[in-house]
């Protein structure tokens, strides 16, 4: 039987030797004012972008992580982070947190998104995790806001957006921000110990991939109106929107993969769908988005006959689709998993791996050369970095959680 590359001590050295390689081109990100700055293609820092606090939250998950497996002058960059999220980032008059900063360090975005919101809880998760000064107090914080704020207890799913004094709400419902928080829930779980973000996350799932999913061929929805119905022809005029593309996003089918297989590691009695949602949204992703226009890679968006609409490649997906493979091929041993894990480490490695600049390119053309069509620069190394850490742990609801049980610790501040 061919082992798998998991099992393989030259393999575990690549993938820690991308880790620490990923981790030197993100801490250049440190901005001035607090938090993390965009970096470009170089990997040269735009302090005059100001601040995201997406990117700011997402460098801090990654820090908290790397000071979990002890990488030293980690701890300290998370701590950077969760600072800011305890300060510049923060709204002190209405409470939650801003989108934007602008260089000096002002608001420059002042609504108040789940998006944001889904990345504050996972940063302050792992940061509690990895028991950084202060992040006990943010996640305290944003747990109140989001239970106050965003979650719906009656309809078990999130709402989309506020203005900044939470007065209005967006007509607006998204699978994406909610699929952030299902993941930002199951690390909040690991580190809080309650089980109450497991059931949410669940009843979460529940709707947009056995019934919405489900009943769309296993190709999800990801626009629906404030009453929850699909709106498959949103953003139809914009159709490459970083963040709302039209049509089906290939890659969310293969993080939902995994982030239902995370979640049925935490439950005591899991149902069947979620190995079966798992595997379809997998196959279904796989079977419509590699190779859909002739090349290879991952095309961004399909309509909903799956022709491909957006065929830029985008790295979190080659990533996405790394994590769900290993993970899969973990949970049901089948060879088919581990043959797509290789092809697709080899895929990142020949196309989306910079090793001149540093970190991954973030997009490119149909050709698999790099491009700027979405996403400029290389704004944070998130999904890369958790690519190369998930085929090595064990399957656990959060990767904090997942790192603590590996090295046999007790997460700090569990009840």
């Amino acid at each position: 039987m061919t082992p798998s590359w998991t099992d393989l001590p030259g393999h575990r050295h690549w993938l820690e030797t991308e880790a620490a390689r990923l981790l030197s081109f993100a801490a250049a990100a440190r901005h001035p004012v607090g938090g993390f700055a965009w970096l470009d293609a170089e990997g040269r820092p735009e302090p005059e972008r100001g601040v995201r606090a997406w990117i700011t939250c997402r460098m801090t998950h990654v820090f908290a992580l790397a000071h979990l497996r002890g990488v030293p002058g980690a701890g300290p960059l998370a701590d950077h982070g969760v600072r800011a999220l305890r300060t510049v980032l923060r709204d002190p008059e209405h409470g939650g947190w801003y989108s934007a900063l602008d260089a000096e360090g002002r608001p420059a975005e002042d609504g108040k998104n789940a998006y944001d919101h889904a990345f504050v809880l996972l940063s302050a998760s792992s940061a509690a995790a990895a028991g950084r000064p202060g992040a006990r107090e943010l996640l305290d914080d944003v747990i109140a806001v989001i239970e106050e704020r965003f979650w719906r207890e009656a309809e078990g799913r999130c709402l989309e957006s506020w203005d900044r004094a939470w007065s209005g709400t967006e007509d607006y419902r998204g699978a994406n921000s909610n699929m952030h928080l299902v993941e930002a829930f199951l690390a909040a779980a690991d580190a809080t110990g309650d089980p109450v973000w497991l059931e949410r996350a669940l009843r979460m799932a529940g709707f947009f991939i056995d019934e919405a999913a489900r009943g769309h061929g296993w190709r999800l929805p990801e626009h629906y109106s404030a009453d929850w119905e699909p709106r498959l022809d949103y953003n139809s005029g914009e159709r490459a929107h970083p963040f709302r593309p039209y049509g089906a996003t290939v890659g969310h089918a293969l993080e939902w993969a995994r982030l239902l297989l995370h979640l049925e590691s935490g439950l005591t009695d899991p149902p069947g769908w979620l190995l079966e949602g798992a595997e379809a949204m997998f196959g279904t992703a796989v079977a419509t988005g590699w190779h859909a226009d002739g090349a290879d890679g991952f095309v961004y968006t399909l309509d909903w006959d799956d022709t491909p609409v957006v065929r830029e490649r985008m790295h979190w997906v080659i990533a996405e689709a790394v994590a769900a493979a290993a993970v899969l091929h973990r949970r049901t041993g089948r060879p088919r998993y581990e043959e797509l894990y290789r092809l697709w480490w080899d895929h990142a490695a020949r196309f989306f791996i910079d090793p001149g600049a540093g970190g991954w390119h973030h997009e490119l053309d149909p050709a698999n050369r790099p491009a700027a069509t979405v996403w400029d620069g290389k704004p944070d190394v998130y999904h890369a970095y958790q690519a190369v850490l998930l085929p090595t742990l064990p399957l656990r609801p959060g990767l904090a959680g997942a790192l603590a049980h590996a090295a046999g610790q007790e997460l700090p501040f569990r009840s």
